[in-house]
């Protein structure tokens, strides 16, 4: 799949989150749990969802990564069972679009990854994925990539990336 790399500035969205340090290995699936988590403080009414699944990864190591798996909220709110307010940065971001299953999305981040190296983009050590709509038809899915950029002069713009 050939993604389209875009530069772009964004506001800062509001997320309910629970919050996990987790080795690389232990992403994935295995994220799910937390995301059960926030929908039961939904379903209790603790938290009002007012748009998609957002999982936020910071402050990435070798070995590990901090990441607040959630959903938009209008606003932050009192933390409610081990669920949290958090919210992605504000700022210039690279990103693309991810059609199809989910198990793809490392090329998605391996295009922005590649396009910031080539055009000598610095990137923040935070990024996050906005889920789309639930299809059963995996080729339907779509997820957006974003990774935060550092301050840069260069221009803004929309290239490709393989």
């Amino acid at each position: 799949m050939r993604y389209e790399i875009t530069v772009q500035s964004v506001p800062s969205r509001q997320v309910a989150v629970v919050r996990d340090r987790r080795r690389w290995a232990d992403l994935g699936a295995k994220l799910l749990p937390l995301l059960d988590r926030v929908y039961a403080a939904v379903r209790a009414g603790k938290v009002v969802q007012t748009g998609q699944n957002i999982f936020i990864y910071r402050d990435g190591s070798k070995d590990e990564v901090t990441v607040e798996v959630g959903v938009e909220v209008d606003a932050g709110f009192d933390p409610a069972d081990g669920v949290l307010s958090a919210a992605t940065p504000a700022g210039e971001v690279a990103s693309t679009v991810h059609i199809g299953p989910y198990s793809g999305l490392g090329t998605a981040h391996e295009a922005v990854i590649r396009w910031c190296k080539e055009h000598r983009r610095t990137r923040a050590n935070v990024w996050w994925e906005i889920y789309g709509d639930w299809h059963e038809d995996a080729a339907k899915l779509q997820t957006e990539v974003f990774y935060s950029l550092q301050p840069d002069s260069q221009d803004r713009s929309v290239l490709a990336a393989g």
